[in-house]
């Protein structure tokens, strides 16, 4: 069994470093519900056009975009590497590894953020300032799982290395913060995704021989080490930090007990909702956690996609949980169902117009 211990949490001047608050991890103008945004990946390599769309189609809470089709170091890992804080990781033929110096591997993965961060400042002085801006991270699980130490086990693996990477993702996401908000002016908002953290949970990791599983990591202590962060991210941001996973039974109790603000999910891919999975996403809703219900289609469908249809899994689980469609304006906001790296640049525009028009769908729902 693991042992994580906290981490540390040296004051930052202009930061309010005490304990916050759950009330106010799930309130704040940032992040409000009756919102459409995207979850990040978009298609291509150019990232001042896929900024000018985002900031176009997406003014109210727009993603900083990630264009992953340009390679290493613009991945969900890589790209998360290269905000890392006085840790190095390099690519070796099995993924990434743990360095002992950053490489030209992690010098790619900074120089293509700033190049976004470039764009993202570029087109917004053409369009103006969204009401917020949306950066996107591999979660402490998701990351200490894709990254190798120097012997081929997961970083996840080791509790000491684990609490580093968990210690040095925060440092670096925090300094990120401030140069997103100092670049756009903007107020800022933090997704964490966790993509593999069911995995984690489970214990269905391969360990290197391919052989053998990663032992589990048992639930409290995957949320406390997932919360502290989260605490430490909402408090450098003053927003609520939004917590994203797309399996098809997302650990939603294990976020909210984190203090996600928001929890983002693929709502067309949960299928029957009941049970253990009703009751957790009935009591976020309940209690004030915001969902942000991912609904189109992340590549261009073989039949023609409208709004209303596409609204469909939304209302029907809102029935599931006992809400009327009242509860889809106040207490959800839209986004496409996964990222949209793999979807062509129409389909990708198109997408981000199908979000926001299911926010019309909804308004005309809760007033029937």
């Amino acid at each position: 069994m693991l042992e994580i211990g906290p981490l540390s949490a040296a004051p930052r001047p202009g930061f309010d470093n005490g304990p916050v608050s759950e009330a106010a991890w799930r309130t704040g103008a940032a992040v409000r519900a009756g919102t459409a945004t995207a979850l990040g990946s978009m298609p291509g390599g150019d990232p001042l056009e896929t900024a000018r769309v985002l900031a176009g189609e997406l003014p109210q809470l727009m993603p900083l975009p990630e264009l992953p089709a340009r390679g290493v170091g613009a991945d969900i890992i890589g790209r998360t590497a290269g905000l890392l804080v006085e840790l190095a990781v390099e690519v070796v033929p099995s993924g990434y590894r743990v360095a002992a110096r950053p490489g030209r591997d992690q010098r790619r993965a900074t120089d293509l953020l700033r190049r976004d961060l470039d764009a993202v400042e570029q087109a917004i002085s053409e369009a103006g300032a969204p009401e917020a801006v949306k950066v996107q991270a591999a979660g402490p699980w998701t990351l200490a799982a894709g990254v190798e130490l120097a012997r081929g086990h997961r970083v996840l693996t080791d509790p000491g290395a684990l609490r580093d990477f968990a210690e040095s993702l925060t440092e670096g996401l925090t300094a990120h913060i401030g140069q997103v908000a100092a670049r756009t002016g903007a107020p800022v908002v933090v997704q964490l995704d966790e993509p593999t953290l069911p995995a984690v949970l489970a214990g269905s990791l391969p360990t290197p021989s391919g052989y053998g599983q990663v032992p589990a990591v048992p639930g409290p202590e995957a949320q406390r080490l997932l919360g502290e962060v989260v605490e430490r991210l909402a408090a450098a941001s003053g927003s609520p930090v939004i917590a994203h996973c797309c399996a098809d039974r997302p650990p939603v109790a294990l976020l909210r007990g984190a203090g996600a603000g928001a929890i983002a999910l693929d709502a067309t891919g949960l299928g029957e909702v009941s049970g253990a999975l009703a009751d957790e996403l009935g009591e976020a809703w309940e209690e004030g956690t915001a969902l942000v219900l991912g609904l189109v289609p992340g590549t261009e469908p073989a039949e023609r996609a409208d709004a209303r249809a596409l609204a469909r899994p939304a209302l029907d689980l809102a029935a599931r949980l006992g809400f009327g469609p009242r509860a889809l304006v106040e207490r959800s906001l839209v986004s496409p169902a996964c990222g949209l790296a793999g979807a062509s640049p129409e389909w990708a525009r198109r997408a981000l117009a199908l979000t926001r028009e299911l926010l019309d769908v909804f308004q005309e729902e809760a007033h029937r």
